[in-house]
């Protein structure tokens, strides 16, 4: 991959084909400027992988271009790998929005990184200069207090990317309205490239108001007589708010559970988006303690995950909450791709121990974040942008959203859909694919180890299908003897008792390749051996199950 040097190149490292890993750049001469840097929740065949970040290798080779990573909004999905990043490149400085700010400053302080790092505020009116390049930024509106388009002038125009955004002319907790006229100026000053939002590109309508759901959920809130346990993610205030206040007007005591629940909270009360009375949050002892009509319990877990204090309050194995019947579950959030069987099996536990649960957009629990068509086609008509690139999507949004873009002036020509790593290069000759960086998948699993290895997790992977066979023998290479074995042992694979003719055929299968090898002219190999067992075995195992478990052959050599 090559860059001309007046070209502007633009690639994503993550956030193309799928939803989340969110991180986008902008390279002109000796500049980069990341946008977001973000995490992808695991597949359910992921198996002990906590989470998904994008392959940094680009950046950590061109570490010395790197001049801001700026950041949309404080979602996982566009933040959670910063702590990530930071540990290769730890010069980097990062700017974001005050909400944003507080909830890197959590991560950063997990990962021993908060004082080493460069952090500043950014805002609608904040403008970075630098030698080629320069940012500044335009207010939308999302489901978390203080998102930002992010523009990133260019000599050829700017290249404007949209964040996670919807149109809603009537936000909660104070926050502003979108600042259409910000973006039109934007749009007639001159834009290069329009990286939008693919999310909802499949869908017809305008997206719900967040307000529309805060004022059902305080319906359903006010009318429900038991104890409440309201599940939503820790960054999403605008339902915690409407959840605070709806205690507030039905005179019940709230008590907070999550580690991320909780600072989320009172992050939010730090920065005065969250109007909380003194003596409204209460500890576990005294909610228990509490009526249930006049208890409820916040906390996270809405996407099912296994350690989340919901999950715990469901399996009974939380030390301080017990589910009760006549307890009402509020799910105020939709299931992320890859999550919605965990949440269905979540909501099962739950009705089985004799709660009631109200989810999904048919009790108007949740709306999107995210604009739908018609939102889409009036950004694309306020940038008037000459290139459109959709992002933040699974591939067929960003098919479906590149002919939202030519439906709205957009010629067919110009619109790309991009894969993860692909690098599109702008001159004023017009535009090329200029090849690919590495922007493949890295895996952290539960101790927070980054990059496990796609080989790691297909072993898990075949572990839990297959099973595993353990081939055990003691060999005298010198004389060329099987002094002992060889031994089969089976786990998960079949129960040897009942399976006795298998395992007598598997032991002769190896014992004769052993054989075999030692009988060869040359010094026999031991990995050459291994691998011949393997082999063997594995297709011996195949002709009769049909499966094939991991082989792990144990050669004892006697010296």
């Amino acid at each position: 991959m090559r860059i001309k040097k007046d070209e502007v190149a633009v690639f994503a490292i993550g956030g193309l084909h799928e939803i989340g890993k969110n991180m986008y750049c902008v390279q002109y001469r000796d500049e980069i400027v990341i946008m977001d840097c973000g995490i992808k929740f695991p597949e359910d065949d992921l198996l002990g992988i906590n989470y998904v970040i994008s392959d940094y290798s680009y950046l950590v080779k061109n570490r010395s271009k790197i001049k801001a990573l700026v950041i949309s909004h404080g979602h996982e999905d566009h933040i959670g790998g910063i702590p990530f990043l930071l540990e290769k490149i730890p010069e980097i400085p990062v700017y974001a929005t005050p909400f944003a700010l507080s909830l890197i400053k959590g991560k950063l302080d997990e990962h021993g990184l908060l004082r080493t790092t460069e952090l500043h505020e950014e805002h609608e009116d904040t403008v970075l200069k630098f030698n080629h390049l320069s940012v500044t930024f335009f207010r939308t509106t999302h489901s978390i207090p203080d998102t930002l388009g992010i523009a990133v002038h260019t000599p050829l125009g700017a290249v404007v990317f949209t964040g996670d955004f919807k149109f809603d002319l009537t936000p909660v907790m104070n926050q502003p309205a979108p600042d259409f006229q910000r973006m039109a100026k934007i749009g007639d000053e001159g834009v290069l490239a329009l990286l939008s939002d693919s999310t909802n590109a499949e869908v017809s309508a305008f997206t719900k108001s967040e307000r529309f759901v805060a004022n059902s959920l305080h319906n359903i809130i006010t009318g429900i007589k038991g104890r409440i346990i309201f599940a939503t993610f820790a960054s999403n205030l605008y339902r915690v708010s409407t959840a605070i206040q709806a205690a507030i007007d039905t005179g019940r005591k709230v008590a907070i559970f999550g580690r991320s629940m909780e600072n989320g909270v009172q992050n939010g009360i730090d920065l005065g988006y969250l109007h909380v009375p003194k003596d409204l949050i209460v500890d576990a002892d005294e909610i228990n303690r509490t009526p249930p009509e006049k208890a409820m319990i916040l906390c996270t877990g809405s996407q099912g995950e296994p350690l989340a204090a919901l999950s715990r309050i469901a399996n009974g194995t939380h030390r301080q909450i017990s589910l009760q019947p006549g307890d009402t579950v509020i799910f105020s959030s939709n299931p992320i791709p890859g999550n919605t069987l965990s949440v269905n099996h979540l909501i099962n536990k739950l009705m089985e121990g004799g709660a009631h649960v109200i989810h999904g957009r048919v009790n108007n629990v949740h709306t999107s974040g995210h604009g739908g068509q018609e939102e889409l086609k009036m950004m694309v008509r306020l940038a008037k942008p000459k290139y459109m690139i959709p992002v933040h999507g699974e591939y067929r949004m960003q098919v479906i959203h590149t002919q939202l873009a030519q439906a709205a002036g957009v010629p067919a020509e110009n619109t790309f859909v991009l894969e993860n790593g692909e690098v599109v290069c702008f001159s004023e000759a017009g535009s090329r694919i200029a090849g690919h960086i590495p922007a493949g998948d890295v895996y952290v699993d539960t101790s927070g180890t980054a990059d496990v290895g796609n080989v790691v997790v297909h072993d898990r992977q075949v572990l839990s299908e297959e099973g595993l066979v353990v081939a055990v023998a003691t060999v005298d290479y010198k004389h060329k003897r099987v002094l002992a074995g060889p031994d089969i042992l089976s786990r998960g694979f079949v129960y040897m008792r009942e399976s006795t003719d298998l395992i007598a055929a598997a032991q002769k299968h190896v014992y004769h390749v052993l054989r075999n090898e030692m009988n060869k002219p040359e010094k026999p190999k031991d990995a050459e051996i291994r691998k011949a067992i393997v082999d063997n075995l594995s297709d011996f195992l195949y002709s009769k199950t049909e499966r094939r478990p991991m082989i792990l052959p144990m050669i004892v050599e006697k010296k």
